[in-house]
């Protein structure tokens, strides 16, 4: 029994100890948190991110923050249950300076607590500063303009915003953050900007604080893009992309050249009688294109242009006059032009090809006018074709003298005479275009041929006359048929004076009141001597009266009117108002409707008339080159002998493409 006992107790022994040690379990481990080492330095009113760092062993489950001196919110925390990593507090200071603090509570899963403070230090930072590299700065509709920003900030630099404007780079634009920092900008003028506008960008830096600079501003005028010409010009090629204003008289001086490129406009300021003058020796080239003439114009608004705008272009050279050192009209300091020999008779003066002269011509001092184009001594050397004068303030072209060629020429609503030949100029034209305006004409009485040999009916000497040559012009006269309201200063096709021996083949002229006037009896001795100076053959002629002679003088019209039957075609009528003349235009090919009368008023004729032939009709065919006149030198390899039209046109018109004939509502 007692041996029982003892087993017994030995048994509740063991069994004690065993559920004492079941009982007793591992100790917890506390988590720890650590708060940054160093005072956190923020701006007042700003941001800034505080990071804890923390280990837990029995895993994270939450954490909890409070501040002073502003407030804190946790942004970024770890995964459930991590053992370590970091939480990120952000702060937001309040606006005053001083100490700021955040506390962090942690707890972890077994409920354990930790805290810790960061301490901060609220401070007052200089906000950024910009300083640009210019206040100012100017350009012109479509252009831009480059200013360089340069900006400090104590707390780095972030961003640039511009306002007021479009920029490159686009705004914001982002920086790196190094102090000071520069950054160009280019502002874009809208091609729509208003000529004397401002364009104010507005700049504003911002810091890695999120401070802002203080608003700087650069302002843009803008200019007007047109380029003045004045005084003596140098040699130069001007810019299509530019405009550019001729402002009083502008010289192209001896030994100097200016190119136009195709396309570019020129425009004659009015206020100042703006004249462009090629003098004897200098060279002007214009070298426009069917698509992108050269248009010297007006420098009045779309529908305030007129005739006599601006002085027009004057064209000097040293080829032969039958006048002793005659000087151009109306230009001061005189400039002279030609010369007293045939030495010079080829001197280039440059190329004017496909170019528009636009309400030009004016009257620079009394008595005293430019026309659309003066050409005073041009040379042959000189290339002139596709040239179109429209509205000018008194003749169209007007040759002193010279020896210069031209082709395809139109001349539109001109006040007073289309084609003036003077002083012994011995050129030629071929393929020319007249449309006169019923209500445009001079005092002095206005013609599409106005010739003389001098200013007076002096004898220069055999050699020596006016004996430039025409072919293929057409003429549409003030008047299309009887009736028909026109301005009485409109008076003759042809108006030959003063020992004149031009001549003109191949061409159809009508609507004017008188077809042909010889004024004097040299003129008429020109035409009519067993060799004749001047010819005038193989025409048709449509006039109201056909001939008309000067006072005093010892032929009759009856002569001129053998004399015309002889070499042309009989004098026509102008036609009835009925419906007769339309037939009658149509049998000469002519385009009725292509007659300036048709339409009211100058702003109604059509911008791009169609000049060809109608049908068959009787100018289709019948030009002729056979007159000893086309051998002549300086003749002999110059006339298109091919054509076999008579007027300007066939089946192809040669206005398309460059001419204008609407130009006061034309946009440059």
């Amino acid at each position: 029994m007692k041996k029982v006992n003892l087993l017994l107790a030995f048994f509740a022994a063991v069994a004690l100890v065993t559920i004492q040690g079941c009982k007793e379990e591992d100790p917890l481990i506390v988590p720890t948190l650590i708060a940054p080492s160093t005072v956190t330095a923020v701006q007042i009113g700003a941001k800034s991110d505080v990071t804890f760092t923390f280990t837990a062993a029995e895993g994270y489950v939450s954490s909890t923050v409070t501040a002073t001196g502003g407030t804190a919110t946790v942004k970024t925390t770890p995964a459930a249950d991590a053992t370590e990593g970091s939480v990120v507090v952000e702060f937001t200071a309040d606006n005053t300076a001083g100490a700021g603090s955040v506390a962090l509570t942690l707890t972890d899963a077994k409920g354990q607590s930790v805290s810790q403070n960061a301490a901060l230090n609220k401070t007052i930072s200089a906000p950024p500063a910009i300083a640009l590299s210019a206040t100012t700065g100017s350009g012109v509709p479509g252009g831009t303009v480059v200013v360089t920003a340069t900006i400090t900030a104590a707390n780095g630099v972030k961003t640039l915003t511009i306002t007021g404007a479009t920029t490159t780079p686009a705004s914001p634009i982002a920086l790196t953050g190094a102090s000071p920092a520069t950054q160009a900008v280019t502002i874009a003028i809208p091609a729509t900007a208003v000529i004397g506008s401002k364009i104010t960008a507005v700049f504003i830096a911002q810091d890695q604080q999120n401070l802002n600079s203080s608003a700087v501003s650069f302002e843009v005028n803008v200019n007007d893009p047109t380029i003045v010409l004045s005084g003596n010009l140098t040699a130069q090629t001007l810019d299509a992309t530019k405009k550019y204003l001729i402002r009083g008289q502008t010289f192209i001086g001896d030994g100097v050249t200016v190119i136009i490129p195709a396309g570019t406009v020129l425009m004659g300021e009015k206020s100042t009688k703006g004249t462009l003058i090629v003098t004897r020796g200098g060279k002007l080239e214009c070298n426009g294109t069917s698509s992108a003439p050269v248009v010297m114009t007006s420098n009045q608004a779309v529908n305030a242009r007129d005739k006599g705008d601006w002085g027009g272009l004057v064209i000097l050279g040293k080829a032969y006059s039958n006048q002793p050192n005659p000087a151009v009209e109306g230009i001061s300091p005189a400039q002279n032009f030609g010369a007293a020999d045939r030495a010079n008779d080829a001197d280039n003066s440059g190329v004017y090809n496909y170019l528009r002269v636009e309400y030009a011509g004016i009257e620079l001092t009394p008595n005293n006018e430019t026309n659309s184009i003066t050409l005073g001594g041009v040379g042959s050397g000189t290339k002139m074709e596709y040239i179109q004068v429209s509205f000018g303030g008194d003749d169209g072209y007007e040759w002193f003298g010279g020896t210069v060629n031209a082709k395809y020429l139109i001349s539109l609503s001109t006040w007073d005479d289309d084609f003036d030949c003077d002083y012994g100029w011995s050129g030629n034209v071929q393929f020319a275009l007249i449309v006169r305006n019923p209500s445009a004409a001079d005092q002095s009485q206005s013609n599409a041929f106005e010739n003389d040999n001098g200013p007076n009916d002096n004898d220069t000497g055999a050699g020596t006359y006016t004996t430039g040559t025409f072919s293929n012009v057409t003429v549409f006269g003030p008047v299309d048929r009887v009736g028909r309201a026109m301005s009485a200063n409109n008076v003759h096709s042809m108006d030959l004076r003063r020992r004149n021996a031009t001549s003109v083949f191949n061409s159809v002229l009508t609507g004017f009141p008188t077809g042909l006037r010889m004024n004097q009896n040299t003129v008429y001795a020109q035409y009519t001597s067993g060799t004749p100076n001047g010819v005038l053959a193989n025409n048709v002629l449509v006039a109201t009266t056909s001939f008309a002679i000067g006072s005093g003088v010892l032929f009759t019209a009856g002569d001129l009117t053998t004399y015309w039957n002889a070499s042309n075609t009989p004098v026509s009528v102008i036609p009835p108002n009925d419906a007769t003349q339309d037939t009658f235009y149509a049998g000469l090919g002519l385009r009725i409707e292509n007659f300036f009368a048709r339409h009211a008023g100058a702003t109604a004729y059509p911008s791009d008339p169609d000049f060809t032939l109608v049908g068959t009709g009787t100018l289709a065919t019948g030009a002729s080159f056979a007159n000893a006149k086309f051998d002549e030198t300086g003749r002999s390899t110059f006339f298109d002998e091919t054509v076999v039209f008579k007027g300007a046109f066939g089946t192809t018109d040669w206005t398309n493409g460059w001419s204008e004939f609407q130009p006061i509502a034309k946009v440059y």
